[in-house]
């Protein structure tokens, strides 16, 4: 039995982009998972025609920069775009996860998670973290460790500011974003309807 994850991701500037491809290239490389990836500007009304998607999909990750310590504005519209399917708890038991870029090292991303966490908890769906250990927090580590940020609620990625999205987020933060993406696939295979 197929069972398919949707990607939901806001790219303000190409970095968000690029880690939701490489989280959508791990769900595709899963056997028996179908990898979608939609925008979320695409999706900020009630009536979008792609959230008939997100309701039929078994699993939802859910992606945005991080701005001023919390999901951007666009991936926020989203969101509340989502409170029909709330009322209804459509979403309910479908497996998510979520993942987050800044420029910042730290960046206050783990807000950003915790954001996308209470959301999949207010309806009623079922978390899943990064589940990989932190690389880099030792003095044999590297920055081309990955888990390179030392996340565990869902996947962090780091893009310096003055570089574009075919240099940043460096390889070890794409490796990491695809990893989390075979999580996710296996996951929803495991506990997906």
């Amino acid at each position: 039995m197929s069972v398919s994850v949707v990607t939901v991701y806001h790219s303000g500037y190409g970095h968000t982009a690029v880690v939701a491809e490489a989280v959508n290239a791990g769900v595709s490389c899963v056997e028996g998972v179908e990898a979608i990836l939609l925008d979320a500007s695409e999706l900020n009304t009630p009536d979008a025609p792609g959230l008939a998607l997100l309701d039929n999909a078994d699993g939802l990750i859910f992606g945005a920069p991080t701005y001023m310590g919390s999901a951007s504005a666009v991936f926020k519209g989203f969101m509340e775009a989502t409170s029909s399917r709330w009322m209804e708890q459509k979403w309910a038991n479908k497996v998510a996860g979520g993942f987050t870029n800044s420029g910042a090292m730290n960046g206050d991303k783990q807000n950003t998670l915790v954001e996308f966490m209470t959301f999949a908890m207010q309806h009623s769906m079922i978390w899943v973290g990064l589940g990989q250990m932190p690389g880099n927090n030792h003095s044999g580590g590297s920055e081309n460790d990955a888990n390179r940020l030392g996340a565990t609620i869902g996947c962090m990625t780091q893009a310096n500011v003055d570089q574009a999205g075919d240099v940043a987020p460096p390889q070890s933060d794409r490796d990491t974003a695809t990893a989390f993406g075979v999580r996710m696939a296996e996951s929803v295979k495991r506990w997906g309807r």
